[in-house]
């Protein structure tokens, strides 16, 4: 067979695959994940207490990775870590490995995460000890500046190295469990509590329509403040916070390894270098920027001081890292999922960008004032509340409840949820073709 043919035949097969793939329907990928990943046998599948009882049993620390079901980059990272990665797999036989596809029934207590994330890692104990976590992002797509293969080999042997010199490091880890959560579990949130039990539907035909994605969670959390009235608390309307939103550039490939510090922050501040490996934050060991987020989480919107533990030169350094009041806002929400309740509830469905010098000019709006770019407006049910009160696609924001100064579109979140209620009216002002044309945007629930 000649080499020309032989690549077609090639072809004809890769194209037969994808085709078959494709034609699967949500609900069959879901099934035969389980299908595959159980036949295999080395990830146990969907099962929490199995993994603690073969943990206690062999004395091997768990490695737990919630991913949602069928992601096609969790997919793809989890093959890649299994077949494919030489440093990763042999790691992977020091563990208890389990792979958790939905969070039904999960312990929130103990599963404490950013849950805006499609793939999160819990390194534990049997005995329910944290040792870290892995997995950030901040980007609605785009992972890979902040987490990579070598950066995950890193945490693993981080969190191995915990588990040899457990309990005698058991102080250090005890603030990586939270404090008690609103529900036990995510299907006892009122606005999940009728549509969702504690385990998913295998039995029926309708698995995927049963399953609780992390992202609900976190929806399930600001409807629970919305509907009752109360103001979003900060901490859930700007969680876990990126360290870069303190200045802080990590190495996705490194543990906690600063690869560069924005001049004028928090971290600049503090005296961060390029080339710091920190060893502790507020006491805790880390093993990725995932670690840094939970510490930076814990930390009160009012600000407070931070002991930072770094190696520098080989030498071992101390370090203050201060935060002041509304620290946290300079975080960018935007890229969420949560984002899309957001926009519901504040924006009437509007997708804004913070607007280009070309935009601004045409708009007459001089620098540093509100100009954010209306990419988008949402067509259907509450998502279209901006397109009803007249926004249209290609508008620029120049005002929104009396003020020119939320320049981003995180600053308009927090108006909304912080200064506004369900049912009230919002005055808006957006220019079109040079033409400024006053609006009013109700607010929802």
């Amino acid at each position: 067979m000649s080499s020309r043919i032989r690549m077609l035949s090639m072809l004809l097969i890769l194209v037969g695959i994808v085709l078959e793939v494709t034609a699967q329907t949500r609900e069959e990928k879901v099934r035969e994940d389980r299908r595959k990943v159980e036949a295999e046998g080395f990830w146990i599948y969907n099962n929490l207490p199995l993994a603690f009882d073969t943990a206690k049993k062999h004395g091997k620390p768990i490695l737990v990775v919630l991913r949602c079901i069928p992601c096609e980059e969790c997919v793809k990272l989890d093959d890649e870590l299994v077949e494919r990665d030489p440093v990763i797999r042999p790691l992977l036989d020091k563990f208890v490995c389990v792979r958790v596809v939905s969070t039904n029934g999960l312990d929130l207590s103990l599963f404490q995460f950013d849950t805006d994330q499609s793939f999160a890692v819990f390194f534990l104990n049997a005995d329910q000890t944290i040792y870290g976590r892995f997995g950030t992002r901040s980007h609605h797509s785009e992972w890979l500046g902040d987490v990579s293969l070598p950066g995950l080999a890193a945490a693993m042997q981080g969190a191995l190295a915990l588990h040899a010199d457990y309990p005698a490091n058991a102080s250090s880890l005890s603030a990586k469990r939270g404090p008690k959560p609103d529900v036990a579990s995510p299907e006892l949130y009122p606005s999940l509590k009728d549509k969702y039990t504690d385990s998913l539907d295998y039995a029926g035909n309708n698995v995927v329509k049963s399953c609780i994605h992390c992202h609900q969670i976190g929806d399930a959390q600001r409807d629970m403040f919305r509907t009752r009235g109360k103001p979003l608390p900060e901490s859930i309307l700007f969680p876990y916070p990126h360290p870069k939103s303190i200045g802080l550039i990590l190495d996705p490939d490194q543990r906690a390894t600063v690869k560069a510090v924005q001049p004028e922050t928090p971290a600049a501040r503090a005296g961060f270098k390029a080339g710091d490996v920190i060893d502790s934050l507020a006491g805790q060991p880390l093993l990725s920027i995932a670690d840094i987020q939970w510490v930076l989480h814990q930390t009160p919107a009012t600000g407070g001081r931070i002991a930072v533990r770094i190696q520098r030169d080989a030498a071992t350094q101390d370090l203050t890292l201060a935060l002041g009041s509304s620290w946290r806002q300079a975080d960018d929400i935007s890229w969420r999922v949560s984002s899309w309740g957001l926009r519901r509830m504040t924006t009437g469905g509007m997708f804004l960008k913070t607007a280009s010098a070309e935009q601004r000019q045409k708009a007459g709006v001089a620098d540093g004032n509100m100009a954010l770019f209306v990419e988008d407006v949402g067509q259907y049910g509450a998502h279209a509340a901006a397109k009803n009160a007249g926004v249209q696609k290609g508008d620029i924001l120049v005002a929104f409840d009396g003020r020119t100064d939320l320049v981003r579109e995180a600053d308009i979140f927090r108006q909304g949820m912080w200064e506004r209620k369900p049912g009230q009216r919002v005055p808006v002002t957006v220019s079109r073709n040079g033409k400024q044309i006053q609006l009013q945007l109700p607010m929802q629930e």
